[in-house]
């Protein structure tokens, strides 16, 4: 399989699709565009009919959209295991995977994903509701689950890829989280393929005007 994402510091859906391989160990070769370049979408049309990443190639198979992603990979690859095995927390796994990607606009708009820095930002009261939206359901989950492991739903899952941007996002602008979401936050940041994505990502030199405008 092949994986085309944009940069690793600003590309918060690339960060989805590829840690939902990397975390679940499935082999694929990295193709990295520089965002807003001159020949990015020109690039991106080789693999992709919509201009956005990540797009994950299978043999003739293209598949675009985090989502999407994930679910080609939970079941073509993972035998249903990107999701928690009990069906009601699998409903509710998707349930805020679905939010997530289909809402926090407000995180999304006011704190761009940039990983290479550390920043302040006065936050809207639209966006202080989203946070502490994000930390109560953290919160929630990780004491619904703690048994079973570290994770939202105890082992490491698509929702945990999910919310990984936004883990980021809290570490970048110094967002302060209750006991147990900070302790979740804590847990993200030290996933082995999460420090690859950091790492990677402070090595990049490429600038994104729009993630610096802060």
């Amino acid at each position: 399989m092949q994986l085309i994402i944009g940069n690793k510091n600003y590309s918060s859906w690339s960060l989805r699709g590829w840690l939902a391989l990397k975390a679940f160990n499935l082999p694929f070769e990295e193709i990295k565009l520089v965002l807003f370049s001159d020949t990015f979408h020109s690039e991106l049309a080789k693999y992709s009919p919509v201009g956005k990443v990540p797009v994950l190639v299978d043999g003739d198979l293209s598949v675009w959209d985090s989502l999407s992603i994930c679910e080609y990979l939970n079941e073509n690859y993972l035998d249903g295991k990107g999701w928690p095995a009990d069906k009601s927390k699998r409903a509710v796994a998707r349930s805020v995977v679905a939010d997530m990607h289909s809402g926090l606009f407000s995180i999304r708009n006011e704190m761009p994903m940039n990983c290479r820095v550390r920043r302040h930002v006065e936050l809207s009261n639209q966006a202080k509701k989203e946070v502490a939206t994000l930390d109560a359901l953290w919160a929630k989950l990780r004491a619904e689950n703690a048994q079973n492991g570290d994770y939202l739903f105890g082992e490491f899952s698509l929702a945990d890829a999910f919310f990984a941007p936004v883990i980021f996002r809290f570490k970048t602008y110094g967002i302060a989280l209750s006991a147990a979401a900070s302790n979740y936050q804590t847990t993200m940041l030290a996933h082995p393929a999460m420090q690859e994505w950091l790492n990677d990502a402070i090595a990049e030199t490429d600038v994104y005007a729009a993630g610096e405008a802060v």
